[in-house]
C-alpha cells in the first residue's frame, strides 16, 4: 500500500530553509557541523556537560516530576495530556521552579551553540522532562516540534539532554535527515500525541550517553520507541531556544514568546 507523501501545514507558506551565515563566526561548532546541521537537521554533540551537571539536573527534576506524575495517576485517572501513568510523563515549565535549571537553560554551551545557528539574540521558548516508564511499553509518534504549536520563525532548536545513556533499547531519538527543509508538515491527533509521518525508511537513531546534546532543528521529524529496559526510567531533559521575537500563531492570534520567567534571553544579550 503506498503511504501519502507529507503535505505542508496549512500555516506553513512560501516556507525557505535559512542556512546559517558564511559570516558569523562560531563559537562552538566547526564549519563541517554546522554545514552537518544545514543538511540533516540535527548534531550530536559529545561530553558537552559533565557527569557532575546533569547530576544537579537530574536531582532538580527528579521531585517535580514524581508531584506531576501522581497528580496524573490520582487526579487525572492517568492520563492528562501527553503523560501517560506508567508509560511515559511530560513535565513542563521547570524553570520556574529550580534555580538549578535555570541556570542551566543559560549554560554557556548552549548559548555558544545557539549564538552558532540562530544568531545574537535568543531566548529560551519552552523546557520540560520527558521520563519514560517500562510499566506499559510505548513509543512516542513521528512528529516535528513546530507542529504542536505553529511558531514563527518555523526554525529554532531542540537541545534533546539525556540524563541516561540512550539506545535504541531504552527509547533514544530517531530522526529523520533532510525533511526539515521544507518547514512543518500537517500533523494529525493520535491517541499518543501529534504525527505527521506513518513511516519513515531513511530515519537514523540517534543513542548518546550522559554529558551529550542531540541538537535538532524544530522542523526535524523524529520519534522514541519504547523503553524496554524493565525496571528503569529514561530520562531526558529537553530545552527549545528560539529569536528573540518569535511568536506562536493560535486560532490566528499572534503570542509573543518573551514570558520573562521562562522564556528569558540567554547569552551575551542576557
Amino acid at each position: 500500500m503506498d503511504v501519502p507523501a507529507p503535505r505542508p501545514h496549512q500555516l506553513n507558506r512560501d516556507f525557505t530553509w535559512q542556512n546559517v551565515p558564511g559570516d558569523r563566526a562560531p563559537r562552538r561548532l566547526s564549519a563541517d557541523q554546522i554545514a552537518a546541521f544545514d543538511r540533516d537537521g540535527f548534531l550530536r554533540i559529545e561530553q558537552a556537560f559533565s557527569r557532575e551537571e546533569l547530576a544537579r539536573v537530574e536531582a532538580a527534576i527528579d521531585p517535580i516530576e514524581e508531584e506531576h506524575a501522581r497528580y496524573v495517576a490520582e487526579q487525572q485517572g492517568g492520563n492528562f495530556r501527553l503523560t501517560s501513568t506508567g508509560a511515559i510523563s511530560f513535565t513542563a515549565h521547570l524553570v520556574g521552579k529550580a534555580p538549578v535549571l535555570r541556570d542551566f537553560a543559560a549554560h554557556q554551551v548552549i548559548a555558544d551553540l545557539c549564538h552558532d545557528l540562530i544568531g545574537e539574540r535568543v531566548r529560551l521558548y519552552w523546557d520540560q522532562s520527558v521520563y519514560k516508564k517500562t510499566q506499559k511499553k510505548q513509543e512516542f509518534p513521528w512528529h516535528q516540534d513546530n507542529g504542536y504549536t505553529f511558531i514563527e520563525p518555523q526554525q529554532y532548536l531542540t537541545f534533546w539532554i539525556p540524563l541516561v545513556d540512550v539506545d535504541e533499547d531504552n527509547g533514544c531519538p530517531w530522526i529523520v535527515p533532510g525533511l526539515h527543509l521544507g518547514g512543518t508538515l500537517e500533523h494529525w491527533v493520535t491517541p499518543i500525541g501529534l504525527k505527521c509521518l506513518e513511516e519513515a525508511p531513511d530515519a537514523v537513531a540517534v543513542p548518546a550517553r550522559v554529558g551529550d546534546i542531540i541538537l535538532f532543528s524544530s522542523l526535524s521529524p523524529h520519534r522514541t520507541g519504547p523503553n524496554l529496559r524493565d525496571g528503569t526510567v529514561r530520562k531526558a531533559y529537553i530545552l527549545q531556544y528560539a529569536p528573540d521575537g518569535a511568536h506562536t500563531i493560535v486560532d490566528g492570534k499572534v503570542i509573543r514568546q518573551d514570558d520573562p520567567v521562562r522564556q528569558f534571553v540567554i547569552g551575551d544579550a542576557a
